[in-house]
């Protein structure tokens, strides 16, 4: 091998062994292979072996033959990963291997390693698995790490759940709840903590589907105090099965559009209309809630209710004149001259959504009236607006 390619093949093997890149690995596998390929090696990768007697090759020694471009010096290169595990996830890549003698081999040795591994080494070689799993043939290493999971010690599976390998963690919380290792609770507050979108949708599903109708606080307050939308949203549907559908009262006013649209789908089914609290609301003076705005115009009436949201355009407090402003224009209830003035509001946020409902009638302005709203000054001119189009009624968006 040149010095420079030797040089480059350590680092790269260095850079496996050490990092947490799981793609680090098959990186290195391409590399060996178009170096041996295009003339970079001066020493055939797996010469050792022709060695007699037997002997234990070094780690790089051993990382060039799983690489080899020669099929049988991968395969007879296998079994000597027994006595250096830290080369195991390229046995995972193995398993994917174009040869069959090869990838058949590989899948023996992994499902015979697994258990054997300790709890970060079994992190490292997994999150290879899932990520080799999509490539042709990778499907063989996913399917039997995933039975081993399912099997063997929940000591094992209980430190991947809090992996930073995203499709590791997601993995770990499916078999997890698959196992029935998890009491609601917990799930509930995974759902409410984990920085995962799917973490948290399938913890929270299985803390709802776990509990039934007999949910109780201990499900409801993490679901419910979360930062995240769906996990709230799926906290106000669960009040329904928990026969408390009254508490689903304040979350109609909630900065996110789906909790104020489950909060509404359970107090209808509940025999309450929402409509009329989200008048009672808006008429509520300064303790008007910042999102009763747009929760109004979302199952409002165009004709009803525009002359309360235009009248909350001008509250004190600026969340609620930005809500009033997106609520007229849910309602098709935006008329130029007289919400213009906004665009000099004080609060970025109500300029901004004042900008956004204006923006149809960009042709009404001048040009440096078109620059407020965003419009470049070469845009061609729309078509003018008609003023007061229909809008079905009482349509909810919720």
């Amino acid at each position: 091998m040149s010095s420079s390619a030797h040089a480059d093949v350590t680092e790269r093997l260095t850079q496996a062994l050490e990092g947490a890149d799981p793609a680090a690995w098959a990186d290195l596998d391409g590399q060996v292979r178009g170096v041996a390929r295009f003339g970079g090696l001066v020493q055939v990768p797996g010469e050792w072996l022709s060695v007699a007697p037997p002997r234990q090759p070094s780690v790089l020694e051993l990382a060039l033959a799983l690489c080899a471009p020669d099929g049988r010096t991968r395969e007879a290169a296998l079994p000597y990963v027994a006595g250096t595990p830290a080369l195991l996830p390229l046995v995972v890549i193995r398993c994917a291997d174009w040869a069959e003698p090869v990838r058949e081999r590989a899948r023996v040795l992994l499902r015979a390693e697994l258990p054997g591994l300790a709890a970060e080494a079994l992190a490292a070689v997994a999150s290879v698995v899932l990520r080799e799993g999509r490539r042709l043939r990778g499907e063989a290493a996913r399917d039997l790490l995933t039975a081993w999971l399912r099997e063997g010690p929940e000591a094992r599976l209980t430190p991947l759940l809090t992996s930073e390998d995203r499709a590791l963690r997601r993995l770990a919380h499916r078999v997890a709840i698959e196992r029935g290792l998890l009491s609601p609770a917990r799930l509930a507050t995974i759902a409410a903590t984990d920085l995962d979108v799917v973490v948290q949708d399938v913890c929270a599903s299985a803390a709802i589907a776990a509990v039934g109708d007999a949910v109780d606080e201990t499900v409801l307050a993490p679901l419910l105090a979360s930062r995240v939308g769906r996990v709230r949203a799926a906290g106000v549907t669960a009040l329904r099965r928990g026969g408390r559908a009254a508490e689903a009262e304040p979350f109609l006013y909630d900065r996110s559009a789906l909790v104020r649209a489950c909060a509404r789908w359970v107090l209808r089914h509940a025999g309450s209309d929402p409509l009329p609290l989200y008048r009672a609301a808006c008429a509520s003076g300064e303790l008007t809630p910042d999102f009763a705005p747009v929760g109004l115009a979302e199952c409002g009436d165009r004709i009803a209710d525009a002359p309360a949201l235009w009248s909350l355009t001008g509250h004190e407090r600026p969340r609620v004149r930005a809500g009033a402003v997106v609520g007229l224009r849910l309602l098709d209830a935006v008329r130029f001259p007289r919400l213009a003035p906004l665009l000099d509001d004080g609060s970025p946020r109500v300029v901004r959504e004042t900008r956004k409902a204006l923006a149809p009638w960009a042709d009404h302005l001048p040009a440096s009236g078109l620059a407020s709203l965003g419009v470049p000054m070469d845009a061609p001119v729309p078509e003018p607006r008609v003023l007061g189009a229909a809008r079905r009624p009482g349509a909810d968006r919720g």
